[in-house]
């Protein structure tokens, strides 16, 4: 047959399906829009992301090879983050869809029954193997929805990270080179405050200074720590090392100058463009910045490297592919994850600043690209990936945010604001695990 793609527009086809959730179900059409031979495919990456790149290429494949049509509706994350559980549980949920990992959000819609368990399928199509212990994490949920073990709900394609982002021709201006320990990471920030400049972009009104403070964190944890952190398996303390660390860090590097007070008003894209313009020599932050790092800075050379020592950084997989339990065609949707895992569209990805999980690092042509994803895979090979701050609970993003904002303006103290966290925390995750 031939096959045709149906791209349908954001807006349209929000509103479309949740007319039809509201009338109960779909009409007469519905066989024209997914009978055996169709593929409803929802993903919300930008179509010249690394993601929509590969995953374009992948429909294409899988159309080439199955004679089955895809029909692809753009969705927005938001998008689906909100209407979520009320599409799956219609006539009108996709085949296969791009969703975000964790407990409050993958773990929720298992545990409310609404993805398909994909224990066999991963037996079938060794994707386990294919994934490191830390990225399979994400993937599995058990009964009450919380990460880590049970059956696998969703496939992720892609990893992310944080990382250290540097201006090349800064670090040789001011003499310094790219630290391998914490200690030669401060003389770094040190020399370039003595420079009167200030090293660290920063931003406390969202994610990087959480990111920060977790990874300074994690500089005196082991995998232990980590798991009691994010997936319950014991106690935290936080008045412990681990987090007592962190915090005085956070204190004594702003006293220090190595970042600014007003980073508490500042953007995750306040601080990105800063880097982006040369204002700041370092950024520590995503792998998500990459590809945009690669297309808009112009004026400077600039590098990346894993935040000094050989421990456990931010990061995790990447959303995953999950199948709804009311998915039309459930096998198709599987044979089509099974071509997103592919080599070659593993390395399009790579090649297009992604951080596929499964590529062959002699596929990736592009200098920048590789350096990001041996990066990646280094953090792998030591079982570093120690995923997000702010996953334990619902609520403790914008909880570990305004807590940061208070110790950079001074409001608090590091031990208030660990008291402060800690009772959020212990709340939040009681909820949870009742």
């Amino acid at each position: 047959m031939q096959s045709r793609k149906i791209i349908i527009t954001t807006a349209t086809a929000l509103s479309a399906a949740l007319a039809l959730t509201a009338c109960g179900g779909s009409d007469g059409e519905e066989s024209a829009e997914g009978g055996d031979d169709v593929l409803r495919v929802w993903h919300f990456e930008n179509p010249d992301s690394a993601m929509g790149i590969a995953w374009e290429e992948a429909m294409r494949v899988f159309e080439e090879e199955t004679g089955a049509t895809v029909e692809f509706e753009e969705r927005s994350f938001e998008q689906i983050r909100q209407t979520a559980s009320q599409v799956l549980n219609s006539d009108q949920a996709p085949d296969v869809l791009e969703y975000n990992k964790g407990n409050a959000t993958a773990g929720l819609l298992s545990s409310q029954g609404l993805l398909r368990p994909l224990d066999d399928a991963v037996a079938e199509h060794g994707w386990d193997e294919m994934l490191a212990p830390a990225l399979q994490t994400t993937a599995r949920y058990d009964e009450r929805g919380i990460m880590g073990t049970g059956s696998w709900f969703g496939i992720p394609t892609y990893g992310e990270f944080v990382q250290v982002y540097y201006n090349v021709d800064m670090f040789e201006e001011a003499g310094v080179e790219v630290p391998t320990t914490l200690e030669e990471l401060e003389a770094v920030l040190q020399t370039f405050a003595d420079q009167g400049v200030t090293p660290l972009s920063e931003a406390a009104a969202e994610y990087p200074l959480g990111q920060l403070w977790y990874q300074l964190a994690l500089t005196k944890a082991d995998r232990q720590w980590v798991d009691s952190y994010q997936l319950y398996t014991g106690d935290v303390d936080w008045q412990g090392p681990e987090i007592t660390f962190a915090t005085e860090t956070i204190a004594e590097w702003t006293d220090a100058g190595y970042l600014s007070p007003d980073a508490t008003g500042l953007t995750a894209e306040d601080a990105g463009v800063a880097f982006i313009n040369g204002t700041y020599p370092i950024f520590f932050s995503g792998s998500w910045w990459h590809g945009r790092f690669t297309t808009e800075i112009t004026d400077f050379e600039w590098g990346s490297f894993l935040f000094p020592g050989e421990g456990m950084s931010p990061g995790s997989a990447g959303n995953m592919w999950v199948i709804p339990e009311r998915a039309r065609n459930a096998e198709l949707a599987e044979e089509f994850i099974d071509i997103t895992m592919r080599p070659e569209i593993q390395a399009l990805m790579g090649n297009n600043g992604g951080v596929p999980v499964a590529a062959d690092p002699a596929d990736i042509e592009d200098e920048l690209s590789a350096e990001l994803i041996a990066n990646f895979n280094t953090l792998n090979e030591r079982d570093g990936i120690a995923f997000y701050p702010d996953w334990p609970t619902p609520t403790f993003y914008d909880e570990l945010n305004a807590g940061l904002q208070e110790l950079l303006n001074g409001t608090r103290t590091a031990p208030e604001v660990q008291d402060q966290l800690g009772q959020q925390y212990q709340a939040g995750v009681a909820e949870i695990t009742g």
